[in-house]
């Protein structure tokens, strides 16, 4: 999910009212527990706190639980700066990057885990919105980034006499391989310790940090997602189609399958670009990589596709979601676990402003209704069916813990247009039931652009305590 910036603020409060339209109560019954946990990429920091996603297989899931439904307690780090990834440190320190409203200049952040403190920062060339976008902590707990001038760089943090710093510890140029005017969105390593790149112009890549060597092939179609990678296998979705990868012996990309999908009419209203709005999430009850997914841009509603990554271009399901609205659609990457997958609606969401080149949206504008769907792929895995639908108007990506069996989200209510998510929507720490589609429990955290979650996806920690990057900063929440 990419974003971008905007402007408000002020006052109010409103209870979320709620009715959940439940799907076929023996298909709920019938749904296995969810997991396993995609597998531990040996390149990245621990699942869970690795990436925005979560793990490098893209799942939306966290092995850790989250505050709960209790009372919560919260505070707000104020950076002047939308934070969409928010990843954890071995030691418990939390790493946010930002980019600053003020210049758009990509920043990492290094926050006390005990207070949300801001203890350090480092700002980064400037290039691309998206360069403050994706980003991943590798296994020595350092960020993993390209800067404006596409260089790939680890960032770590240390410990000095003077307090905590944030440096530059290794910067390897990708060179022609980035044309010029283009840039990186996504970003993510292999099993070999290889990190692949997506560029928007679509240029997919590989870089060995150890020896400086860049491989790269060009799809010539636009990518505005974040990528993934399972044992052997890298998943990008372009605007056009998705693509499943794996390395040649020199670390080129090789196109195992591409499967065309249904790009629709034009961009719809509440996403980025006209095309799919969804990173490739790998999931399934076995290994936790049998089977890869989308969704694309159908009108009037957003198919879930699935495909088994093993096979080959043709999806065993193909199925509208999001159908208890007139339209709907989805700038969020989904959550996949065991059989199921999550599915958010942001059709109407409006982000305050787009990508340079975005298409003009048809219809212009339209309300945002939010709401999810739950989608579960049959035992045999030959087909799908909705499980429930619920109402939940989710301002952020929600996030499941494997550890609760609970999702967390931040939920709004109030004026939800374009100057109202930024004056007197009310936002909401919000736990829903994955069996159910039920709000569980809804805690009100504020009011305005500084609450305002801009579709990003909070971050638990080991402890329960949940980190969600905001238009103005990161909100801590806790357990009272």
């Amino acid at each position: 999910m990419p974003f971008s910036l905007p402007a408000g603020g002020r006052l109010a409060a409103l209870a979320l009212s709620l009715t959940v339209a439940l799907g076929s109560a023996a298909a709920a019954d019938a749904a296995p527990p969810f997991g396993p946990q995609a597998p531990q990429n040996p390149a990245t920091a621990a699942n869970g706190t690795a990436t925005m996603h979560g793990d490098s297989a893209s799942s939306g899931t966290t092995p850790h639980p989250g505050p709960g439904t209790s009372a919560v307690k919260y505070s707000r780090t104020a950076l002047a700066s939308a934070c969409p990834t928010v990843v954890v440190g071995s030691d418990g320190y939390v790493i946010t990057l930002c980019t600053s409203i003020f210049g758009q200049t990509p920043t990492v952040h290094l926050l006390d885990p005990a207070t949300g403190a801001d203890l350090a920062s480092l700002a980064l060339p400037k290039g691309s919105l998206f360069g403050g976008v994706y980003a991943y902590l590798d296994n020595a707990d350092r960020l993993v980034v390209v800067d404006g001038n596409n260089n790939l760089v680890r960032v770590g943090h240390h410990r000095t006499d003077s307090g905590w710093t944030l440096r530059t510890e290794q910067s390897t140029p990708l060179g022609d391989a980035v044309p010029a005017g283009d840039n990186i969105v996504g970003l993510t390593p292999d099993w070999q310790g290889r990190v692949w790149f997506a560029t928007s112009g679509g240029v997919i890549g590989t870089v060995d940090t150890g020896t400086g060597a860049v491989r790269a092939i060009s799809t010539g179609e636009g990518v505005q997602n974040s990528i993934s990678t399972v044992p052997g296998r890298t998943a990008v979705a372009t605007d056009h189609a998705l693509y499943l990868l794996s390395a040649g012996p020199d670390g080129t990309p090789v196109v195992d399958w591409r499967a065309p999908y249904d790009r629709g009419p034009a961009r719809k209203p509440g996403q980025l670009s006209w095309g799919t709005g969804t990173t490739p999430s790998f999931f399934g009850p076995g290994s936790g990589t049998e089977y890869v997914t989308i969704v694309d841009n159908a009108a009037p509603h957003g198919n879930l596709l699935v495909y088994r990554a093993d096979g080959g271009p043709d999806p065993i399901c193909r199925i509208p979601v999001l159908t208890q609205y007139a339209r709907s659609g989805t700038e969020d990457a989904v959550i996949a676990s065991g059989r199921s997958v999550f599915v958010t609606n942001t059709y109407g969401y409006p982000y305050p402003a787009l990508p340079e080149g975005a298409p003009a949206s048809q219809p212009s504008s339209a309300n945002f209704d939010g709401g999810l769907s739950r989608i579960d792929v049959d035992a045999e895995g030959t087909g799908c069916s909705v499980v429930w639908n619920s109402p939940v108007k989710s301002a952020a990506l929600p996030r499941l813990s494997l550890a609760d069996g609970k999702i967390y989200t931040v939920s709004v209510t109030g004026p939800t247009g374009s100057a109202g998510l930024n004056t007197f929507a009310q936002y909401h720490h919000s736990v829903i039931d994955p069996a159910t589609g039920a709000q569980l429990a809804s805690s009100y955290l504020g009011i305005g652009l500084v609450y305002n979650p801009l579709q990003m996806r909070g971050t638990a920690t080991p402890d329960g305590t949940l980190y969600q990057g905001t238009e103005t900063g990161v909100v801590r929440i806790s357990r009272r």
